[in-house]
């Protein structure tokens, strides 16, 4: 992970020092490019004990990729906001009594800023543009959420689930989580130095996001004077993302 930091770290810099510096490091590749994309994302979790739906949200990310060598293979970096998370759809679910009701749908959200580098390679060419795949590695920080919402246990007619939903603290939130980056893309030129991005991919993490052991001896939501044991609660997010956007060449000037 120090390595995925450390690359980043060296990639910011790179684009906070001035042209002629950055064309005389990069001279042999000939320039970089730089952009900026963002667009849909489609977010599941994985949950025990709970069957989730996915979440329609978006992200935005600004990046920097090398130029390719041989016209193929390059690195790139980017940094982001992205939202994962899931949703309960509206269901109809019968209460202790046998009574029906309809209990509303609720999404579950954890705002993310994320790091990833890896890089991308060029496998086909055609009149308009270059198709490549790309796989990487990512950090992310969670920022916020949205399970504060779920606070109230007296609100409507949903209030008895609550008390198995996710619960708004960090002793069970993960802030930083990891995962794997891939998918592919093409590369449409407009111009020499402009061209439009479009590109989709896939974003399993391998840490948990929420990591809650089992809680003995809680008020039941069900029947008063009675104590339940709250399940053990573990979440995982995974996303899709479908990103447009625009990359700029950077060109080089050899100053000796």
């Amino acid at each position: 992970m120090s390595r995925i930091l450390t690359t980043l770290f060296i990639s910011c810099l790179l684009c906070g020092l001035p042209a002629q510096y950055i064309d005389h490091i990069q001279e042999d590749e000939g320039g970089s490019f730089f952009g900026v994309r963002g667009g849909l994302s489609i977010g599941t979790q994985s949950w025990s004990g709970f069957e989730m739906n996915p979440l329609l949200t978006y992200h935005g990310d600004v990046f920097l990729e090398t130029l390719p060598e041989n016209g193929r293979f390059s690195l790139w970096a980017s940094l982001g906001y992205h939202i994962r998370g899931s949703r309960i759809q509206q269901r109809r679910v019968f209460d202790l009594s046998g009574n029906p009701f309809q209990a509303p749908g609720e999404s579950f959200q954890f705002q993310n800023a994320s790091l990833a580098v890896g890089g991308k390679s060029v496998f086909a060419y055609t009149k308009i543009a270059d198709v490549y795949y790309t796989i990487g590695l990512r950090l992310d920080y969670t920022i916020d959420t949205n399970l504060d919402d779920y606070n109230d246990l007296s609100e409507g007619a949903n209030s008895q689930f609550r008390a198995f939903y996710p619960f708004d603290t960090y002793e069970f939130i993960n802030r930083i989580n990891y995962g794997l980056t891939f998918g592919g893309g093409v590369d449409i030129p407009l111009s020499d130095k402009i061209g439009v991005v479009l590109q989709v991919t896939a974003q399993p993490d391998f840490s948990l996001q929420y990591n809650q052991p089992a809680i003995d001896n809680v008020a039941s939501p069900f029947q008063q004077g009675q104590n339940v044991t709250l399940p053990e609660r573990k979440i995982r997010n995974f996303t899709l993302e479908v990103s447009a956007g625009f990359r700029f060449l950077r060109k080089v000037q050899y100053i000796d």
